[in-house]
């Protein structure tokens, strides 16, 4: 399936908040066209009588809901496309942790700073408000929310988004790009659209959509995007099967994680006990690069590293039995210096009978290891 992402960006009289386009953009000149199209609608809007020909454009007004819409090859192309647009060099880009791997360095293709701040596994992930508040200054331009999170799964309450949209609102040039693309979620969460809040709309940047890879926007895809967005609100005896099975599949993971000593769970699950651990035969485990060794060596269970947090940390992103869409993340010790505890983000967008032979090799492989837990 390809991407249709929609972005929207609304200037309103409502509040005085800087949508300046960055100097790249500004930079641009309108081409030949363009610009005698410009000088004619300017006549047209002066009252003289111009007849126009030029353009192409059908007599008709397009629709306001079709007007907010921006078809891109991806939800990753918009995201880059605003950044782009509005970060100038020095700029600050806020992020919280942990955070989707492009992030940063769309931030730093902007030439602005990713500045990350830390949220903790006590707290579900989510963002103190404080803390943001304490890292905001003349030099932030975008602050980067994403709800549900990936990779932590976390889904920000309408209360804390409102109390972060007060902050937003005493500083002018901070605009929100709301990362979106993973709004169907499970009850009893409810998803909250950060442009819904009161006085946000016009500080927002939405981006939502089917896939978060790059993908081309053709027709036949579009309409298949259509059917599926209709499908899923329409509801039905397939969606529901979906859902009642993701559910199912989730609860299991949870309950099964949860059984195991040292392993704290939140949903995503944490394994920071185990690294210090001497492992029979294998050795240390001292981050995660050596715990997904140990796994892929006792458990069978193959991951390999990708970047994830910057250069402070990395995850090991896998395979589960041939399913590419089986997934655990397993962030670096270094994180503690951002106040985050060590944790895993692992998905269950396989088979049951796939993630039971998983959990089935990890708990046993992990259970070797006896850690010391704290009383």
């Amino acid at each position: 399936m390809y991407d249709c992402v929609s972005v929207y960006c609304e200037s309103s009289e409502k509040m005085e908040a800087d949508i300046s386009l960055s100097p790249r953009v500004s930079s641009l000149k309108p081409s030949k066209t363009i610009a005698i199209t410009d000088q004619a609608t300017t006549l047209v809007q002066a009252g003289v009588p111009v007849i126009r020909l030029a353009a192409g454009e059908p007599d008709f007004d397009t629709p306001a809901v079709i007007a907010e819409i921006l078809v891109s090859n991806g939800a990753k192309q918009s995201l880059l496309q605003a950044v782009l647009a509005v970060c100038s060099p020095g700029d600050e880009v806020i992020i919280p942790a942990p955070f989707w791997v492009s992030y940063t360095e769309m931030a730093r293709l902007a030439d602005a700073t990713p500045v990350i701040l830390p949220t903790h596994i006590s707290e579900d992930f989510l963002l103190d408000p404080k803390i943001l508040e304490s890292k905001l200054s003349e030099k932030s331009r975008l602050l980067v929310i994403g709800t549900p999170s990936n990779p932590a799964g976390t889904v920000y309450p309408r209360k804390l988004l409102e109390q972060i949209a007060q902050i937003v609102a005493a500083h002018p040039r901070l605009l929100v790009l709301s990362d979106e693309i993973y709004e169907i979620i499970y009850a009893p969460a409810t998803h909250t659209s950060f442009a819904s809040l009161p006085g946000m709309w016009e500080r927002t940047l939405t981006v939502n959509g089917f896939l978060r890879l790059l993908r081309g926007a053709c027709s036949i895809s579009q309409k298949a995007a259509v059917a599926a967005l209709g499908l899923v609100y329409a509801g039905g005896e397939a969606v529901a099967a979906m859902v009642k099975a993701f559910k199912e599949w989730q609860d299991y993971l949870v309950q099964t994680f949860g059984e195991l000593e040292g392993v704290k769970v939140s949903e995503p699950v944490s394994h920071s006990s185990y690294y210090g651990t001497e492992a029979e035969g294998f050795g240390l485990i001292k981050d995660s690069s050596s715990l997904c060794r140990y796994l892929l060596d006792k458990a069978q269970v193959f991951f390999q590293g990708v970047p994830f947090m910057g250069n402070e940390t990395k995850v090991e992103r896998g395979l589960i039995d041939g399913h590419s869409s089986g997934w655990i993340e397993w962030p670096l010790s270094q994180v503690m210096h951002l106040g985050m505890t060590p944790a895993s983000v692992i998905s269950y967008a396989a088979s049951l009978s796939t993630i039971q032979a998983a959990t089935d090799s990890i708990k046993k492989a992990m259970t070797a290891l006896k850690p010391e837990v704290a009383a």
